[in-house]
């Protein structure tokens, strides 16, 4: 029996797609809801980092813009060392409706690992996603 591969969430907004992309695609955005500082070059292919006030780094690689219903970049796997190639893609859908922007967050990558790491990992970032989406509501609703 294999584990699942993917983490889904999707939250609806009362925000326009505009602000929701503006939210995930600039370093302003990403490091007031996500991190506590972000850096971000816009382009498939291009870098990003952000950083949090506890010293944890994630370095990014842009890997999708369809501006302004799409964005996509891989990162690092949690608990996994550094310096470990394996990365999980993330991608965000924004899709218009009436009260704003239904959001579709999917990471997924997960199988790669074997049982001990993707049980802390799979683990951790079902429940970091679960903080991270409900920062972003608040961020947007401060707006």
């Amino acid at each position: 029996m294999g584990f699942p591969d993917q983490i889904v969430r999707t939250v609806e907004l009362a925000h326009p797609p505009a602000a929701v992309w503006t939210a995930l695609t600039t370093a302003e955005g990403l490091g007031t809801w996500f991190g506590h500082a972000a850096a971000i070059d816009l382009r498939p292919g291009g870098a990003a980092q952000m950083t949090w006030k506890n010293g944890h780094k994630a370095d990014m690689r842009i890997e999708r813009v369809e501006k302004p219903s799409v964005f996509g970049f891989t990162w690092p796997i949690h608990g996994l060392p550094d310096d470990d190639p394996r990365r999980t893609y993330v991608e965000f859908t924004l899709e218009p409706v009436d009260a704003g922007t239904r959001l579709t967050m999917v990471e997924s990558g997960f199988a790669q690992l074997p049982a001990d790491d993707y049980r802390e990992a799979f683990d951790g970032n079902t429940d970091g996603w679960a903080n991270e989406l409900g920062e972003l509501v608040e961020y947007l609703n401060a707006a």
